[in-house]
């Protein structure tokens, strides 16, 4: 497990577009039929990293107060399932099941869309206007599972108050922080 920042792209960059399958519903999802009326939520995750893990119980609490505000939140796993195997579709399906995931978990496979998105850790947060212009890049919050720091989900939760009250986002943001994408040799 490397310690990885994710890559804090610029602001005012436009989502790339993508289709990929949902392992929970077996369906193909493209960007367009996800963006959300206000905002859209990027997230790339996976099962077995322990960022994610001490997280996820507070992203499906974060998507469960905002979805119905018109933000829409998808996840995507792009790590290599071969040498991961916890990373699997099989096992991604059980995780969303498990924790009621109210957003798809989406499979890169050949993880194109991660590297589209210049994603390098998980977990690794981009929030999109309604233009699909990127005013939010970094941490959920300052919480880590190596600190006593409790999960809120502060840093995204301003973000997403400031695009509903249609005020500009602080661009004071900070990394997020987690392992890195396992990547294909």
């Amino acid at each position: 497990m490397a310690r990885t920042p994710s890559n804090m792209i610029p602001l005012g960059t436009v989502a790339p577009d993508f289709t990929l399958p949902d392992t929970v519903s077996g369906s193909i999802y493209s960007l367009q039929q996800l963006k959300g009326e206000v905002a859209t939520v990027v997230m790339f995750i996976c099962n077995h990293c322990p960022y994610v893990k001490h997280i996820n119980v507070a992203l499906v609490q974060l998507a469960n107060d905002y979805m119905n505000k018109g933000v829409s939140f998808v996840a995507i796993s792009s790590n290599d399932a071969v040498n991961y195997p916890d990373d699997s579709p099989e096992k991604m399906k059980e995780q969303a099941l498990a924790l009621g995931y109210p957003f798809p978990y989406l499979y890169d496979e050949t993880q194109e869309v991660a590297k589209l998105y210049d994603a390098a850790c998980t977990p690794d947060f981009y929030i999109f206007d309604n233009s699909l212009l990127l005013v939010y890049r970094g941490q959920l919050d300052d919480s880590r599972p190596s600190n006593d720091t409790p999960v809120t989900g502060k840093d995204m939760r301003l973000a997403l108050e400031a695009l509903l009250q249609n005020t500009p986002v602080s661009v004071e943001q900070r990394p997020s922080i987690g392992c890195n994408i396992k990547w294909k040799n």
